[in-house]
């Protein structure tokens, strides 16, 4: 085992979302997702919940991806009948998002699968009655904060 506390902080939260991402890759692939396809399409899940159509370009601002990995990723969820879009009538460059029925089925079960998934690999940090997992979510959402504002 690797004396891991000599790393950076940046380097274990690194570490552990490689691993992490590698476990949704194997937990959701037989629903034909990646982990970087399950995140934008539950991000759409999420607008079209509440009544959105988002733009490409709307998905990338709601995600924080590039519009061009947005782009790539909506293509490759619309082959694979997850995703329908359409040119927007105000807009003939923006194209609007809608999940295919497919699409809503898939990401209910999804989301299903990576929340039993999270419940799993935190379970060592509520095994104390979860005071440590609610101080992890408090502190990476500080340093989520703090690396934003250095984004703008």
């Amino acid at each position: 085992m690797q004396d891991r506390e000599t790393w950076t902080t940046g380097s274990l939260v690194w570490h552990l979302a490689l691993r992490w991402r590698a476990g949704v890759d194997r937990a959701i692939a037989h629903l034909g997702l990646t982990h970087a396809q399950y995140s934008v399409l539950a991000s759409l899940h999420g607008l079209v919940s509440v009544g959105e159509r988002p733009s490409q370009r709307e998905l990338a601002t709601h995600t924080g991806l590039q519009r061009i990995y947005i782009s790539k990723l909506v293509r490759a969820l619309e082959k694979g009948g997850f995703v329908v879009s359409e040119r927007d009538d105000r807009d003939g460059r923006a194209v609007r998002l809608d999940l295919s029925d497919e699409g809503g089925r898939v990401i209910v079960l999804a989301k299903g699968i990576v929340r039993e998934l999270d419940a799993e690999n935190t379970r060592v940090l509520t095994e104390a009655g979860g005071r440590e997992l609610a101080e992890l979510h408090r502190a990476l959402g500080a340093l989520l904060d703090a690396t934003e504002a250095g984004d703008e």
